[in-house]
């Protein structure tokens, strides 16, 4: 993989990396005012406190894209990015730029996703 597309799949990285933390950012601070706020109807109250935890889930699922957006970083760093952890080969530019933390190539993806849906089967 050349420098340039490199450099165009760091700065996205980056980006998203950016854009995770002010939005989780936000959703602390959305929930510190909604604790003060008191609601005088109990229906209210419980609507706020699922739409609460359901935020707190989001941002949990967005924490660990966020570990993985650091690894890939770190990957580019040391100079591993773009290497399928499963086979050794190469992963495509394509499939890189389309999902930039993945560390599998598309055909031991594919593999992996036919053996969770076996093992689905027999569980």
């Amino acid at each position: 993989m050349n420098n340039s597309k490199l450099l165009s799949i760091k700065k996205k990285l980056e980006k998203q990396r950016s854009q995770l933390l002010q939005e989780a950012e936000q959703t602390l601070n959305d929930k510190i005012g909604t604790e003060k706020e008191s609601f005088p109807d109990p229906t209210d109250q419980a609507v706020a406190e699922l739409d609460s935890n359901f935020q707190l889930r989001l941002r949990g699922r967005e924490q660990k894209l966020l570990k993985k957006i650091d690894e890939a970083m770190a990957r580019i760093d040391d100079g591993s990015y773009g290497v399928c952890e499963s086979c050794s080969e190469q992963i495509g530019v394509r499939r890189l730029e389309a999902r930039p933390v993945t560390t599998l190539c598309i055909e031991c993806k594919t593999q992996q996703e036919e053996e969770e849906k076996l093992l689905e089967r027999k569980g």
